[in-house]
């Protein structure tokens, strides 16, 4: 069994009468990548402060690659990189001098910083640009930068909280082929998102998060389907056609038929995905009944979140203004 490189219990945060963290529990076994997915305001951004030692719990305990981070934080900080939601880059140094920067923070003494910036430039698709100063960079490419910041030490443990938030859907897959590389290198991860489909493509395990609790764990396919799985749907050409049309689609449903007549729209839930598609157009096509669009549609996060939490991503304040309110104070980066 891997060793379980992340590993926190009963975490508890309070930021006046905002329970940040109620008793949250994690764990990242070696060499794998843990998904925390929560709406804005559900503890994310906390826990990940409070496993990477910018912020001491109220209460519970934290242990990584063996390390207790509340007994001995720098020895968590020589074991973590930590790439956050806004690259963190010195916009008036060029890419290498950040990444020398930094080596020379960590202790890598001048020719070996020099040369794992050089690397990491070129490991990271920014060699033609590391002479550059930073503030000329593409979004993507700022974000690239910042996590190969993460990597100069040459991590055991990577945290990753929202890193692709922002990024056009190019830099987006261009940052999940980077992230899946390191994985593939053995690095531990864990990505803190708002994208089902990130974790989907990169979690080997996923933790969904409300009001500091975990209420939900699995990966990304049990977690769709503890909501409904997928759902066929289709538009048929004539209002005519609508009373045939849902006969056929409640004969290959696992549930209710919904119907919007004003748009001629039906949909419904469906165990055998692509299979009950071929039926049903079989079906239609047999009755010559025409469609506009037809598909299936898999679980979107806000699917996923409705059902869980009864609200969307965006319904609740952030973490940042409950610090602001609560005069939270974050222990320096040691970056």
């Amino acid at each position: 069994m891997a060793a379980q490189m992340i590993r926190a219990r009963g975490l508890v945060k309070q930021y006046k009468k905002v329970r940040a963290l109620d008793g949250l529990d994690l764990d990242v076994p070696e060499g794998s990548v843990l998904g925390l997915l929560g709406p804005n305001g559900a503890g994310k951004t906390t826990a990940v402060r409070i496993l990477t030692t910018l912020l001491e719990p109220d209460e519970g305990t934290v242990e990584i690659a063996g390390v207790d981070a509340l007994a001995d934080p720098d020895g968590v900080r020589a074991r973590i990189g930590l790439a956050g939601q806004y690259a963190a880059v010195d916009e008036y140094l060029t890419g290498f001098e950040n990444l020398d920067m930094i080596g020379r923070l960590y202790g890598l003494g001048r020719t070996e910083s020099r040369d794992r910036a050089r690397e990491l430039l070129d490991r990271f698709a920014l060699a033609d640009a590391g002479d550059r100063p930073s503030k000329t960079y593409s979004g993507g490419m700022r974000r690239r930068l910042d996590l190969a910041g993460a990597l100069v030490a040459a991590p055991p443990v990577l945290v990753l909280d929202e890193p692709t938030t922002g990024l056009d859907p190019r830099s987006r897959i261009g940052m999940w082929d980077v992230i899946r590389e390191l994985v593939d290198g053995g690095t531990t991860l864990l990505l803190t998102t708002q994208y089902l489909e990130e974790a989907d493509r990169l979690a080997d395990e996923i933790v969904v998060i409300d009001q500091g609790r975990a209420i939900a764990r699995g990966t990304a396919d049990q977690l769709k389907r503890q909501i409904g799985g997928d759902h066929v749907e289709l538009v048929v050409a004539q209002s005519a056609d609508i009373a045939a049309a849902r006969a056929a689609v409640a004969s290959i449903s696992s549930g209710p038929v919904q119907v919007d007549e004003p748009t001629r729209a039906l949909s419904a839930p469906v165990d055998t995905g692509a299979d009950a598609l071929m039926q049903l157009l079989r079906q239609l096509d047999a009755q010559n009944i025409s469609v506009l669009d037809v598909g299936v549609r898999r679980p979107t996060l806000d699917d996923v979140f409705l059902t869980l939490t009864g609200r969307g991503t965006d319904d609740m304040v952030s973490e940042s203004e409950l610090e602001s309110d609560s005069e939270a104070r974050v222990k320096e980066n040691a970056r």
